[in-house]
């Protein structure tokens, strides 16, 4: 089997989700017609149909649905991951050390940040 690209599975839950290519395509940033060549590619790639399409609405196969919600919760996890990563303080380094003259310090730089004291 070929490999299947994430993009085209998260544009699978999203279609599935919103009922609709022209809604999924506006949350992903896509076109309607680059969202079908996606969903199209996963269909083909896996040999099997997993949205019914009509001219009016879109609904899932029955191994569309079971597929969905398997992915649905591996992105969940997959987000929960990354929210630990982005989590506030988590990007913190190390210290940052900035040599300016007193008053542009005060005028310029101190509103912008959180100043934290070095010697904690």
């Amino acid at each position: 089997m070929e490999r299947i690209d994430f993009a085209d599975l998260q544009a699978f839950v999203t279609v599935l989700r919103c009922r609709s290519f022209k809604l999924a395509a506006i949350e992903l940033g896509l076109s309607s017609s680059a969202v079908s060549h996606a969903i199209r590619r996963l269909e083909t790639r896996l040999g099997a149909r997993l949205l019914n399409r009509t001219s009016r609405s879109v609904s899932s196969t029955a191994l569309g649905q079971e597929i969905a919600e398997k992915l649905s919760s591996g992105f969940d996890t997959i987000s929960s991951a990354l929210d630990t990563v982005n989590a506030p303080g988590r990007g913190r380094f190390g210290v940052l050390r900035i040599n300016v003259f007193a008053d542009a310090a005060a005028q310029l730089i101190a509103p912008s940040l959180t100043v934290k004291d070095s010697r904690q």
